[in-house]
């Protein structure tokens, strides 16, 4: 037996336009009127090879969005993972706001676009960035508001590992170890995991954490990366990178199953350990348990998206996903109801970028 509610005739028809794929072609450079700012996550080849320059550096970050983000964008903010937050990566960071500030780009306003530890680069720039200008005289960035995925403002609990290991790899079992150097994609030394070092739970979240007007609107995966090896060694439910209790803005790294105490990554309307409080204006909008930690880019479809914070306006950006809730039996229940679940429909149907594009442009 199934039950379908659905919000209004416009979503039920965005659902639709959705799953026949209508961004496949020719896609503005905009999102919801305003220019796109992007900024990269992290990029284990820095820290075996570092780049030798900021060309090479931004060479990677085009490459880091060309699945779908790329043409989409105007702007990116490029750095360097072998770098520390408020050292190098700040530094290069910086000469690109510089840019973006005299091409005028967000003097209407952007959206800026992270993924995983660019969540928290784009967290320390939103922080320092109008400071930065005003001191040379030019205009600070105007940010609508930050789309982030699989954000790893939290931290994870596997760059905790990678330093513990670093320092005393005496005791360390191979699992523990290929998971680690699954993540970092080099043995752990010290001096040489960079970004890695910010990434300490502890450590990202003592990171510019300064309230601010920014809505950030966080995009939460729950898939299996590096085949599975991560997830034992990361608390709660994650995308096998980042944590969910760091993808959902949780103000505390304890693991937790889900962004909210109401409903399951799948959908599943059931009581679930979810955050005790979020950081202020972190609004967690879809979950997915089946993407992947990098699927959320616009490489994997087939999964379905999960509403959480739905039929809003944060700071003018209207968030409107079409939502669905049904009941479904499992195989052996014969009797009942089964259990109550929702989602946006159709969103199987694509990848989980290209839903929010559209929906945010709807």
């Amino acid at each position: 037996m199934k039950t379908t509610k659905i919000g209004s005739a416009c979503k039920a028809a965005l659902a639709v336009v959705i799953t026949g794929g209508l961004f496949t072609g020719t896609a503005q450079a905009q999102l919801a009127g305003h220019n796109v700012v992007l900024v990269h996550g992290f990029q284990q080849e820095d820290l075996a090879n570092p780049p030798a320059n900021l060309q090479e550096v931004k060479d990677a970050g085009e490459n880091y969005w060309r699945t779908f983000w790329l043409s989409r964008s105007e702007a990116r903010i490029d750095w360097a993972s072998d770098g520390r937050v408020e050292g190098g990566i700040a530094q290069q960071a910086y000469q690109q706001l510089r840019q973006i500030s005299q091409q005028g780009l967000c003097n209407t306003y952007c959206i800026v676009v992270s993924h995983s530890t660019g969540d928290l680069v784009t967290r320390y720039l939103l922080e320092n960035q109008a400071r930065w200008l005003q001191s040379e005289g030019l205009q600070p960035l105007k940010i609508l508001a930050a789309v982030d995925y699989s954000g790893a403002g939290g931290g994870t609990e596997l760059a905790n590992l990678a330093m513990s290991l670093a320092y005393n790899d005496s005791w360390y079992n191979w699992p523990l170890r290929a998971a680690v150097e699954a993540f970092t994609g080099i043995e752990p030394e010290p001096g040489k995991l960079g970004v890695v070092n910010d990434l300490q739970t502890n450590t990202a979240r003592n990171l510019a954490i300064g309230p601010n007007s920014i809505p950030r609107l966080r995009f939460v995966a729950g898939g299996s990366s590096y085949g599975g090896i991560t997830k034992p060694f990361i608390a709660g439910t994650d995308d096998g990178v980042v944590p969910t209790h760091s993808a959902c803005g949780a103000t505390t790294a304890e693991g937790i199953d889900s962004c909210s105490s109401s409903v399951s990554l799948a959908g599943k309307v059931t009581s679930q350990n979810g955050p005790d409080g979020l950081y202020y204006n972190h609004y967690p909008v879809l979950m997915n348990e089946g993407v992947t930690h990098s699927g959320v880019l616009g490489s994997e479809s087939g999964n379905i998206s999960v509403p959480v914070v739905n039929n809003t306006t944060l700071n003018g950006l209207r968030v409107d996903f079409a939502s669905r809730t049904y009941n479904q039996r499992a195989w052996w229940q014969w009797w009942g109801s089964g259990d109550r679940y929702i989602e946006v429909p159709g969103s199987d149907q694509t990848d989980m970028s290209n839903l929010v594009y559209s929906t945010l442009n709807n």
